[in-house]
């Protein structure tokens, strides 16, 4: 399977969670080119802070290994991770990210920080961003556009 293959996944979570009235986020964990985890954003309808779609996809995967260690897992998730997921996504031991949409406001692969740069940490995560960055960007744009003609 190809990484395309994977963030269109990761894309079809998204607007799972759009239809849900989520902030259209999506986020699958492979090991050995098979989808061990899955998850789309959920803070809004589980008042839950951490409910990002990285840490649901984190917790699947982990939960069918039966192992918190992620090692020789990939994360594909469609918008660049926040500081909590790209933390979550170390400590996980992911050894490949890659996100779709860069993220200006919060980003941690390096828009904002970049937490996977810092070399005293005891892990090291390769990224890659910018994969169907444009058709992840759009679905962020189309809610957000949404929401605000909603809200006057």
């Amino acid at each position: 399977m190809s990484d395309e293959h994977f963030m269109q996944e990761a894309l079809a979570l998204a607007r799972q969670g759009a239809a849900m009235g989520e902030v259209p986020v999506g986020a699958v964990v492979v090991k050995d080119d098979v989808i061990i985890g899955r998850g789309f954003n959920r803070p809004i309808s589980s008042h839950d802070p951490t409910a990002h779609a990285e840490i649901a996809a984190l917790r699947s995967a982990a939960a069918h290994l039966g192992n918190y260690r992620l090692i020789d897992c990939d994360l594909f998730v469609t918008l660049e991770p926040c500081v909590m997921c790209a933390g979550a996504i170390l400590h996980a031991r992911i050894g490949r990210v890659i996100y779709g949409a860069g993220d200006p406001k919060t980003g941690a692969c390096g828009s904002v920080v970049d937490l996977f740069a810092e070399t005293r940490l005891n892990h090291h995560t390769e990224v890659t961003g910018g994969l169907l960055a444009e058709e992840a960007a759009a679905l962020l744009q189309t809610f957000f556009a949404d929401r605000r003609r909603l809200t006057g």
